[in-house]
């Protein structure tokens, strides 16, 4: 039997600075701001608060980086690979500190963490693979000329990560970027600086050369505005809510129109069929809402479920989530199947909103509010007799609330779906090919999921319709966020007669 990894409740030496040019500094401020512990209100230490002048100092750093003849630019494409595989390994070898970081400052159960950054390392060992598979095309075109297009690397990448998951956001931002010859400063959450740091330093250890790799905490207001209004970054990509995403793609045209790519919110649809495996439907339904304590973009927050099988739906459901709540609790207990929300703010959001469904005439099966004590714990809650216009069913919660509606066929359960501004994920239980094939077509939705939910690989690229974002990431769709094409037409020459 496979030994468990054991965590660090009370890690040593924290990563505290900002990290730029493959150095640890204080800020030019010499500011800082608290980490919070959400499993007990307290605070853990203080990190190094960046705002602009530390963010002109990250994009100094790695614009002279990515300068023509820099050891970056002119690593060959394998060796880039080499680095991120590396850098794969030393995340595995470090996987508990890692893991016991994202659960002190973030609250997720450390054995759910330590999955996330083994996850992380192999989406490092996909593109560490592709590095050196980028390549153009030659085409044929009219006259006397040859044409073929170069992929070249689109240069300072400004990349704003979220909370939810440090370790992976991190990764699926910096690993693209990497693979294509980019340099990078990331601006981590506020909530979960400490992850980011280590994996800065572990950068650092693969080799990876200074200014390649620059992250600087700090808040969104001040740090994050100051990378996407900067004119020498050349790209951003941002995930996080629809809201900032707006503020971003606004900054992003008004200075410099950086290429920019958004992974933003959703309320994503899970439809139940009546001919469903109601067993594998239930639990799908359960943890694509409840998983990470409902902190996930993609969470399949509206729950349709046909007419004929409703109560019973519904009652399952309930039985579900009040056994989960008696596994809701401290993060490093290894029982512990739900942490406390990541901070006061999302605590208190996703209680008010409890409440609204309560006030317009939603029944709360379970759940329904905060655990108590010490910390944000709020107890999984599952409303029924839930309409489309009640607020639980057009907001994003990010909370562990699921809300199950009632439909009566595919066609009105496809249009009731694509009544959001929304668009990221979406699934569908049935065993009728044809119903599944309808609703994969009809749905708006950049991924769709049959007879599953939550299921996401680093082969397969991941984004939103609509108002949930623009452009790809994971997959080769990936790499071309962070590349710019380029055509070479040339002459040739003729022979003498």
């Amino acid at each position: 039997m496979e030994k468990l990894p054991q965590p660090v409740r009370d890690p040593k030496n924290l990563y505290t600075k900002i990290f730029i040019n493959n150095e640890f500094v204080d800020s030019v401020s010499g500011r800082t701001f608290p980490t919070i512990n959400p499993a007990t209100g307290k605070k853990i230490c203080d990190i190094a608060e960046g705002d602009k002048e530390d963010i002109d100092k990250a994009v100094a750093a790695a614009k002279e980086a990515f300068k023509l003849g820099s050891p970056w630019r002119r690593m060959d494409a394998s060796q880039r690979g080499r680095l991120l595989y590396k850098l794969g390994d030393l995340m595995e070898r470090d996987g508990a500190l890692i893991a016991s970081l994202i659960s002190l400052e973030m609250g997720k159960p450390f054995l759910q963490a330590y999955a996330e950054n083994m996850w992380a390392a192999g989406i490092l060992r996909y593109y560490a693979g592709l590095a050196d598979k980028i390549g153009g095309k030659t085409i044929p075109i009219d006259g006397d000329l040859f044409c073929f297009t170069r992929h070249e690397p689109v240069g300072v990448c400004g990349q704003i990560i979220p909370w939810n998951y440090p370790s992976a956001m991190f990764v699926w931002k910096v690993a693209p970027a990497l693979a294509c010859g980019c340099t990078t400063i990331i601006k981590p959450a506020e909530q979960t600086p400490l992850c980011a740091l280590i994996l800065a330093a572990l950068c650092k250890e693969a080799g990876i050369p200074p200014g390649v790799v620059n992250v600087v905490p700090g808040y969104g207001p001040t740090a994050g505005g100051a990378l996407t209004n900067h004119p020498d970054v050349d790209k951003v990509a941002f995930t996080g809510s629809t809201e900032v995403g707006k503020i971003i793609l606004q900054a992003s045209g008004a200075s410099n129109i950086k290429r920019t790519s958004l992974e933003l919110g959703g309320k994503s649809p899970c439809v139940i069929m009546d001919d469903a495996d109601l067993d594998e439907a239930i639990t799908f339904a359960h943890n694509g809402v409840m998983v990470n304590a409902g902190q996930c973009c993609i969470a399949g927050s509206r729950t349709f479920v046909h007419e004929k099988i409703y109560d019973e739906f519904v009652a399952r459901s309930r039985d579900m989530a009040e056994k989960r709540n008696l596994l809701t609790g401290d993060p490093f207990n290894p029982d512990t199947k739900q942490g406390p929300q990541v901070d006061e703010e999302q605590y208190k959001r996703i209680l008010e909103l409890i409440e609204a469904g309560k006030t317009e005439g939603a029944k709360v099966e379970c759940g329904g509010g905060s655990v108590g004590g010490e910390g944000f714990f709020i107890k999984p809650t599952v409303f029924s007799g839930v309409t489309d216009n009640m607020r639980i069913a057009r907001e994003e919660i990010f909370g562990p609330v699921q809300q199950i509606l009632k439909f009566k066929t595919l066609d009105e359960v496809i249009e009731r779906a694509n009544a959001t501004m929304y668009g990221l994920g979406a699934a569908i239980f049935t065993k009728n090919i044809d119903n599944a094939m309808m609703f994969t077509q009809g749905v708006r939705a950049g991924t769709v999921w049959v007879n599953l939910y939550d299921v996401v690989h680093p082969q397969a690229p991941f984004g939103g319709f609509k108002m949930s974002g623009i452009g790809r990431e994971l997959g080769e769709y990936g790499i071309s966020a962070y590349q710019e094409v380029k055509s070479v037409i040339m002459k040739i020459p003729q022979k003498n007669s």
